[in-house]
C-alpha cells in the first residue's frame, strides 16, 4: 500500500508514470525479506525466480505501460516544506528511526498477514484437494502452464492478500498442483489485490484503473510463463510435493533458536520505536491511521487539523481521516 501511494505521488510530483509504476513493482517484488520467506517456505528456486522473472516484469511495463495508459491527471506542485537538518543525526536516532518504520510496516499489513496465513491453511485443510486439482489443468504442455499462470493472479486478488502475505498460500497452491509459472505469477499479483485496485481508482479513476488492473494482469502472467521457460530451460523446476508449514511437536532446534534471537530483535525493536530521541519527532511523523512512520518531507499527503498538520503514508490514509473527524463532530 505504500509503495502504490509512494509511486502516486511521485507521479503527481512530476516522475514519469511508467517509471513510477516500475518503482511499485521493484519495490514490493525485488526485495530481500520476500526472497527469504519464499526460500524458507517454499525452496531456493522460487526464490530465484522472483528476482529473475522481477527483471522480465520490469522490461515489460517499460515496454507496454506507454502504449496501453495515458493519463491526464494533473500533477501538483512538489511540497517544498522541509524539516531536514544539517546536524547529523545520531546512532540512536537512526535506530529509533529504523524501528519506526518497522512496527509501521509490520501494523499496515499486520491483517495481510494474519488472512495469508489463515487463507493457506483453509485452502489446505478445509477445501479438498480434488478442487484444486480441477481448478489447475495439469499434463497439457503450454495449455496447463498458460491456464495455471492466468488463474494465480486472479486468486491473488480475491484473497485479499499481498507481499510476505503471499508466500504461505503460494506454498499451498503448489502443494495442491498449481504449476511452477502459476505459483511465480500468483505470487507477483499482489499489486493486484481487491484492495489495492480500489485505491487505484481513487488514484486515476475507473478507467485507467482497469486497465492499469489489466496490464499487470497480462504482465505478470507473461512474467510467469517466462520465468518458468526460463528455469525448465536450465532444470531447475522442483517436483512437486506438499510444504510443512510447521512441527507437530515443541523442541530445540534451529527454528526455536532462530525464533529466540527474532523475539529479543522485536522487543529490542519495540524499545526503540517506544523511546525515539527527541530528534526523531523533528524529521518523521506517524500516520495517525495505519500507524506507517513517514518521513515529513516527502510524505505522500498531509492535512492540517485544528492547527495541527498531519502526515500520511496515502491519499487513502488521508481520506479516512477527514472522514473519521466529520464523523466525530
Amino acid at each position: 500500500y505504500a509503495a502504490s501511494a509512494l509511486a502516486h505521488s511521485l507521479y503527481k510530483k512530476g516522475a514519469d508514470f511508467t517509471a513510477s509504476m516500475v518503482f511499485m513493482f521493484a519495490s514490493t517484488n525485488l526485495v530481500i525479506e520476500l526472497g527469504i520467506v519464499l526460500w524458507l517456505l517454499i525452496g531456493w528456486q522460487f526464490a530465484a525466480a522472483e528476482f529473475v522473472g522481477g527483471a522480465v516484469m520490469i522490461v515489460l511495463l517499460r515496454l507496454l505501460t506507454p502504449k496501453v495508459i495515458t493519463l491526464t491527471v494533473n500533477k501538483a506542485e512538489p511540497d517544498v516544506e522541509t524539516s531536514e537538518s544539517t546536524e547529523k543525526p545520531s546512532i540512536r536516532s537512526r535506530i529509533s528511526a529504523s524501528a519506526g518504520y518497522t512496527i509501521g510496516d509490520l501494523t499496515m499489513l499486520r491483517v495481510e498477514l494474519i488472512v495469508g496465513f489463515i487463507v493457506a491453511g483453509l485452502a489446505m485443510r478445509v477445501i479438498p484437494f480434488t478442487f484444486w486439482k480441477a481448478l489447475f489443468i495439469s499434463g497439457h504442455g503450454f495449455w496447463s502452464a498458460l491456464e495455471n499462470a492466468i488463474i494465480g493472479p486472479f486468486l491473488a486478488f480475491i484473497s485479499f492478500v499481498c507481499s510476505v502475505g503471499n508466500v504461505p498460500l503460494a506454498a499451498a497452491l503448489w502443494g495442491a498442483g498449481i504449476t511452477f509459472g502459476g505459483v511465480i505469477a500468483f505470487i507477483f499479483a499482489d499489486l493486484i489485490s481487491f484492495p489495492l485496485v480500489m485505491i487505484y481508482r481513487k488514484y486515476y479513476g475507473n478507467k485507467v484503473a482497469l486497465r492499469l488492473t489489466l496490464l499487470f494482469w497480462f504482465v505478470m502472467t507473461l512474467s510467469g510463463l517466462i520465468t518458468e521457460g526460463i528455469f525448465a530451460l536450465l532444470g531447475g523446476v522442483p517436483a512437486h510435493h506438499n510444504m510443512v508449514m510447521g512441527s507437530k511437536h515443541f523442541g530445540l532446534n534451529a527454528t526455536t533458536i532462530l525464533n529466540g534471537i527474532a523475539l529479543i530483535l522485536a522487543i529490542a525493536i519495540y524499545y526503540f520505536y517506544k523511546n525515539p530521541p527527541a530528534s526523531v519527532s523533528n524529521e518523521f511523523a506517524q500516520d495517525p491511521i495505519c500507524g506507517m512512520q513517514v518521513r515529513i518531507s516527502d510524505a505522500p499527503a498531509s492535512y492540517l487539523h485544528e492547527g495541527v498538520k498531519y502526515y500520511f503514508c496515502m491519499e487513502g490514509c488521508k481520506e479516512a481521516f477527514i472522514s473519521k473527524n466529520a464523523q466525530a463532530r
